[in-house]
């Protein structure tokens, strides 16, 4: 019987070296990768940078965890459930939109648009914030500090220039909201829909929300009959000037930012408008 010849050990194939060709196109997978992983790092920090150039700062609800300009306390403690912006009787509360980096979703008052003019009186937007970022250490309008008013262009306000006011605050077509006592007791209607006909314009105190209270209170008719919705200071007043014929709106301690007298100041741009980087604690 003749023998099977000895069986030669299989030998694996030796690997096959990578081309030239594989090479670059290796480098060239990893390049795409690197800069793909690298623009998304990018994108993401590009949020930041209204953050951290305080662009994204704006006039935000009553009660809001900030210090003048620095409102980090307030974007780490809002959850943007939009629940403020639901309980707001005159709407005046908005979401910011992507042009705000990190501060999509966080809500604002545009207060030449639409101002925050307390008709909840109990500050609804504060007791629907379920984090704090509207503090609940605050309970009464006079307690808020949104801002601080402030004349900005003398030479367009009618007060000043000695000019009568007749008809719709912001014209016919404004959409703007805003509480009047006389009209509807809860109830806001448009601005436009209560014209006016004054020898000197005096809208921005005559329609100050600090104002009307501490009125109220003179008078032994407090807001929903609670004394403690009496503002201790004055908010604005007119100051009569010697020729007596023009004043000037003087912005005093009282004033907590609401904005209602850049949203009904009748001139364009608004001689009187909110700096967000003051309060009545920090001039």
């Amino acid at each position: 019987m003749k023998e099977k010849p000895n069986a030669q050990p299989k030998t694996k194939p030796k690997p096959k070296r990578k081309t030239k060709k594989l090479r670059e196109q290796g480098r060239r997978e990893f390049l795409r990768s690197t800069a793909l992983l690298v623009g998304m790092v990018g994108a993401s920090l590009v949020g930041l940078i209204p953050l951290i150039g305080q662009a994204n700062a704006r006039l935000r609800p009553p009660g809001a965890l900030k210090d003048r300009l620095d409102e980090q306390e307030f974007l780490s403690a809002c959850i943007k459930c939009g629940q403020c912006v639901q309980v707001c009787p005159v709407e005046a509360i908005k979401l910011a939109d992507i042009n705000d980096g990190v501060g999509l979703g966080v809500p604002y008052i545009e207060a030449r648009d639409q101002a925050c003019d307390f008709s909840c009186d109990g500050l609804q937007c504060v007791l629907a914030c379920p984090t704090g970022a509207l503090t609940h250490d605050i309970d009464y309008p006079a307690e808020t500090r949104m801002g601080f008013a402030r004349l900005a262009r003398p030479c367009r306000c009618l007060a000043v220039r000695g000019q009568p006011f007749k008809g719709a605050a912001r014209g016919t077509d404004h959409p703007a909201l805003l509480r009047f006592e006389s009209v509807d007791r809860w109830n806001p209607i448009r601005l436009a829909e209560h014209p006016f006909d004054l020898p000197l314009c005096d809208l921005c105190v005559r329609l100050c929300p600090i104002e009307i209270r501490i009125a109220q209170c003179e008078a032994g008719t407090p807001p929903s009959g609670d004394p403690n919705q009496c503002p201790p200071l004055h908010a604005i007043r007119m100051q009569p000037m010697p020729d007596g014929r023009t004043a000037t709106p003087v912005v005093e301690d009282g004033c907590v930012g609401c904005g209602v007298c850049e949203m009904v100041c009748p001139a364009e741009p608004a001689a009187i408008v909110v700096d967000i980087h003051r309060s009545a604690d920090f001039q």
